[in-house]
Parts: C-alpha cells; structure tokens; sequence
C-alpha cells in the first residue's frame, strides 16, 4: 500500500484523516469516470485564489451533468478549517472534487442527484522552481466537441499522462502538446509562456485548454507592472526560438524552462519577475 503524506478529508459533515475508502465497483465515476476536482494551495499561511478555484470547480460539475452541491464560501470557508488541521510548516494541496455516484436513466450518465462532494487537503512541497526540460509530445489536446475541455475532469488526465510518460521515457521532465491543429496549447502539466523581443507570449484560449488561475493571475499581474503580453495562436517553432519559456500551474506556480530539445535556456528575467509577482500577491492575499 501507497505511504501517503499527512492528509485531511472533509466528506458528509467530518473530517477524516488519512486516505478513507469512499467509492464501490457500482459508484458511477468509478466506472465511468463522472468526477471533476480542483487543486489550490496554502503555503507560508496563505491560500491565495481558493475562491476562483472553488468556482471553476461548480463550473465543471455542470459540464459534467453533475449537481453543484456546495457555494463558493462554503468551499473557501472548509479549506481554512482543513488547513488549520496541519502545523503550517509545510505546503498543502487543496482538492475539492465532486463525483457520480450512481447512474442516471441510462448507464452513460450519472444522476446528478446523486452528486457527492469531498475536500481533500494533505502536505505536498512546493516544487523550487529550478526549472524543466521539454519537448514536442506526440499526443494532442482534444477540441471541445471530442471532450468536456471546459472542465477540470478526471476523465482528461489519461491523455495528459501518456504524454507526460512518453516524454521522459525519451529524457524530458515534460513536453509541449499541441492542438488538434496544430497550436501550441500547454504542456502535460501545466500553462506555457515563452517570451520574444521583451514581449511575453502565451497560447491564446481555445477551448481545447483550461484557462488556469495560475496563468490568469501571472497574465494579470505581469501587465498591471508593466510586460505587454500577448494572448496568440502559436506554432512549435516559436518556442524553439524563444528568449525564454516558463510554464505556470497551481502545483509549482512558476517554472522556467531550461531546456527545449537540444537547446539550453536560462531562466528569463519575465520567469523571475512573475515569480516574484506571483509571491507577492499571496503574501499579500488573506491569511488561512
């Protein structure tokens, strides 16, 4: 059995530690993968943006066909009570998830009546933030009509992994996956910057891509100092070209990258100014 970090789970009104047996064979998301989750953070005593993450978390029920069952404040008001539960020492992921647990009039689709809810928070370092390899992955991002893309669902996850796996089987920490036509969407983990000629670039949302608070929060930051960014379709070839590359995500929140290929990077002055930015703001946001 997995050793698993010290964990906190709010389900029907308690909280129960460790990693408690929620889900049978007949649940509907075990066997048909009805289930959408968000992921924040608390760290140095901050949980910045919870709020926004427990709203695209009730987004994404509904694209599910699940019932959002919990307000916003609700799920906010949770996360500082679970959070409280550790020492503060060390950083936490925060993952509220909602999931099917019976079928609905056909085995297809859940009964959204039957929607549960949870609120996972166990200890989870940040990432230092040193850097990554990538390169081009195989594997694509599916359009909105081949999949729920407008959703944090579980059911996405599987084409993220082989991508991720195929990319360091060949010697990279991660890639670049394209869309189904071609563009630049993300890597397997994460949003994806690359900055040229003092403008930072950013793949421009189309569906195919969750649009992350992480990213929206460094976008936002980035111009309120000063940084034209500019949100455009991008090619592979723009990135292999680049000044520099960072990539941003609620895990590790800003992460250059130093390596494209064949081809070293140093981390940018835009990766270290949106990493200060970034920690600014939490250390400014409200304390847990």
């Amino acid at each position: 059995m997995p050793t698993w970090s010290k964990t906190w789970t709010y389900l029907d009104g308690e909280w129960l530690e460790g990693n408690p047996p929620l889900t049978g064979p007949r649940s509907h998301s075990f066997w048909q993968g009805s289930n959408v989750f968000d992921g924040a953070r608390v760290f140095d005593g901050r949980m910045p943006d919870m709020d926004l993450h427990a709203a695209r978390l009730n987004r994404s029920a509904g694209a599910l066909g699940l019932k959002a069952t919990m307000g916003v404040d609700e799920i906010v008001g949770l996360a500082r009570e679970g959070a409280r539960k550790f020492d503060g020492k060390t950083a936490l992921y925060v993952r509220p998830m909602y999931w099917g647990e019976a079928d609905g009039p056909s085995a297809i689709l859940p009964d959204p009546d039957s929607t549960r809810f949870l609120l996972c928070l166990y200890e989870a370092p940040m990432g230092n933030g040193g850097g990554m390899s990538v390169t081009l992955s195989k594997f694509r991002r599916p359009t909105p009509e081949n999949a729920p893309t407008d959703a944090k669902a579980g059911c996405l996850y599987p084409n993220n992994a082989r991508a991720l796996r195929e990319a360091r089987s060949r010697g990279f920490d991660n890639c670049l996956v394209l869309d189904m036509v071609g563009n630049v969407a993300e890597t397997a983990s994460s949003n994806i910057f690359m900055a040229k000629d003092g403008v930072v670039f950013t793949p421009a949302l189309n569906g195919t891509f969750l649009a992350g608070i992480t990213r929206l929060r460094t976008i936002a930051l980035l111009k309120a100092a000063g940084v034209e960014v500019v949100e455009k379709s991008l090619r592979y070839g723009d990135f292999e070209t680049a000044d520099e590359i960072f990539s941003t995500g609620n895990y590790s929140k800003v992460v250059p990258v130093t390596r494209i290929d064949d081809r070293a990077l140093q981390p940018g002055p835009f990766a270290r100014k949106a990493q200060g930015l970034y920690m600014d703001y939490a250390a400014a946001s409200a304390p847990v």
